[in-house]
């Protein structure tokens, strides 16, 4: 059986119980933590700890219109109205309090190897072919770190589009794949922090305007150089290691962007 059933049926159960029954159930034994994660205990605004940081990535999809959730463990307004943006989405009362509910729902979207289930690390490990994380800038596990987060969002982008799937063309680029396909010197690519989109259900255009509300600080469309047949988009924003100034860059002038 599945570890994220396991999961689903000890919060089912802890849903059913009432109050304080509810914090005994749902601190899942550690025999079902695996090589993803589980929470045990409620969160809201005051709290901080991996707990929190774990949230923040799954959330970080569910940010303000040109915002971003920043991933440092504490859990404040912004990481609250990302969880409230969450549970609304999915139709869970939107109280920005990350309880059984919230956590039920993100064991139902993630695999065990804790990305969403819809997108795969080897999905994004495509830049030239699957590359293994290696090559770049930064080490694989700081590059695998990256492209989780690039995966959430997706997750949040393609439920808002009706859950529809969306292709990744292009994510992950080590320097010599970089170099081969002529991508930008210090491209968000080379740190897992990209991913170029297609859609065969929605516009490119439509992508691009989508995207803005999900944590995207870098995205380019059509009427940018170069992009008149995918979006990219990036998280160049949370990125420390790379050249680039933490900003926000929208480009896709065919879209209004």
């Amino acid at each position: 059986m599945r570890i994220n059933t396991l999961k689903r049926m000890i919060l089912a159960l802890a849903l059913a119980l009432p109050g304080a029954a509810i914090a005994t159930v749902v601190a899942a034994p550690a025999a079902y933590a695996d090589g993803c994660y589980t929470w045990n205990r409620p969160l809201s605004q005051g709290q901080s700890g991996e707990d929190v940081r774990q949230l923040q990535i799954r959330v970080a999809g569910w940010a303000a219109y040109r915002g971003i959730v920043h991933i440092n463990g504490k859990y404040g307004p912004e990481t609250a109205a990302a969880v409230r943006r969450f549970q609304s989405a999915y139709g869970l009362p939107a109280n920005g309090i990350a309880g059984p509910q919230t956590f039920a729902k993100i064991y139902e979207l993630q695999d065990n190897d804790c990305t969403p289930k819809h997108f795969s690390y080897s999905e994004l490990d495509n830049g030239c072919g699957i590359g293994g994380w290696s090559g770049g800038p930064l080490s694989s596990t700081a590059t695998r770190a990256n492209a989780l987060r690039i995966m959430w969002k997706l997750e949040a982008l393609r439920h808002s589009l009706g859950d529809k799937p969306i292709y990744v063309n292009s994510g992950f680029r080590s320097f010599a794949c970089n170099r081969r396909i002529g991508g930008a010197s210090d491209s968000q690519h080379l740190y897992g922090n990209a991913a170029d989109l297609t859609s065969r259900t929605s516009s490119l255009c439509r992508l691009a305007r989508e995207a803005r509300k999900h944590g995207f600080s870098g995205i380019f469309g059509p009427g940018y150089p170069g992009h008149s047949t995918h979006v990219h988009v990036d998280s160049r924003r949370e990125n420390n290691a790379d050249k680039s100034a933490n900003t926000t860059v929208w480009s896709a002038s065919r879209c209004g962007i």
